[in-house]
């Protein structure tokens, strides 16, 4: 049997909103698993739509470059072991040096990335300045990933809370005087979307396992109303629209003015342009930090002490 830690139920509790007790009842009746967990509590009408970002551990930042001459901009994650060491110059130089790189050679992954020689100076590879930051600043650092866009169109980058979230946005179609202030202002939609970011530009973008999986958990909760299997699936439709709103870029409310979602804020400010694409980073994401416990560091070594 799975063994729920008290943050483990904080964890559930942080990314649905339920209680305590019954983020605890969830991970006990789903052993410990946090994805069934979720579904657990939303089927139970006991959460809103989960926040998906996973627990945040690994300190760093994220950073971006664009060239408007040359219509590319990279959005990369660097990770480091303090938040200390992610606010020094050192790194906020290593970073940014790291996204004009991928803007100027267009690596294939990370792997190429750090074997590539620095385009500023070539008697280093990128690898080489991350083990000399590593050495000089006495923390691990690493690339974890990055995103690269290059277009005839137009394309923008938002950092968030000092490199906290980071944003990168592509643009097409008719591009207006007024084109790139409408993308940052986009760009800074998609970074301070709360509680859940957009994972797509519009509907049609939608996996079809991730509308199925919606629409097991919307029907169970439903039923667990009880509901009337005659008006459930009335209820779905209403409830897949909500879902749509909540991850689907356009179909969003625009944080600048909420009467308006960001599609009509385009057509009013920008009539016909087009979003193609974004990447979104929060950093950390999925990666889990050491917590150091001074108590039970303590404990640890007394009992190796015979106290």
């Amino acid at each position: 049997m799975a063994v729920i830690t008290a943050s483990l139920v904080n964890e559930l509790r942080g990314r649905t909103g339920a209680g305590m007790m019954d983020c605890k009842k969830a991970l006990v009746a789903c052993e410990g698993d946090m994805d069934k967990a979720i579904d657990f509590l939303r089927e139970k009408g006991l959460a809103s739509a989960a926040k998906k970002q996973s627990r945040i551990a690994a300190e760093g930042a994220v950073g971006a470059f664009i060239c408007e001459k040359c219509g590319t901009g990279a959005l990369v994650e660097v990770n480091c072991e303090t938040d200390f060491v992610a606010k020094t110059p050192k790194f906020t130089d290593l970073l940014n040096a790291i996204a004009k790189q991928i803007v100027k050679c267009n690596p294939a992954d990370v792997e190429e990335l750090l074997a590539q020689k620095y385009f500023d100076d070539e008697s280093k590879t990128i690898n080489d300045m991350v083990t000399a930051a590593t050495a000089e600043i006495g923390e691990k650092i690493s690339v974890r990933r990055f995103a690269r866009y290059e277009t005839k169109g137009l394309v923008e980058s938002y950092i968030h809370m000092g490199g906290k979230v980071g944003v990168l946005v592509e643009a097409d179609g008719v591009l207006g005087d007024n084109a790139r202030e409408v993308i940052h202002n986009i760009a800074l939609q998609i970074a301070a979307a709360s509680p859940v970011a957009p994972e797509y530009v519009r509907r049609s973008e939608v996996r079809a396992d991730h509308l199925e999986h919606e629409k097991e958990i919307l029907i169970a909760q439903a039923r667990n109303e009880g509901k009337p299997e005659n008006i459930i699936e009335k209820m779905v439709l209403g409830r897949i629209n909500k879902f749509y709103q909540e991850v689907c870029l356009l179909e969003q409310i625009y944080v600048k003015d909420d009467t308006l979602t960001v599609q009509k804020m385009i057509d009013k400010e920008a009539k016909g342009m087009n979003i193609v694409r974004f990447t979104r980073y929060k950093m950390g994401d999925g990666l889990e930090k050491k917590v150091n416990d001074l108590a039970a560091e303590v404990a640890e070594q007394a009992a190796k002490m015979g106290l």
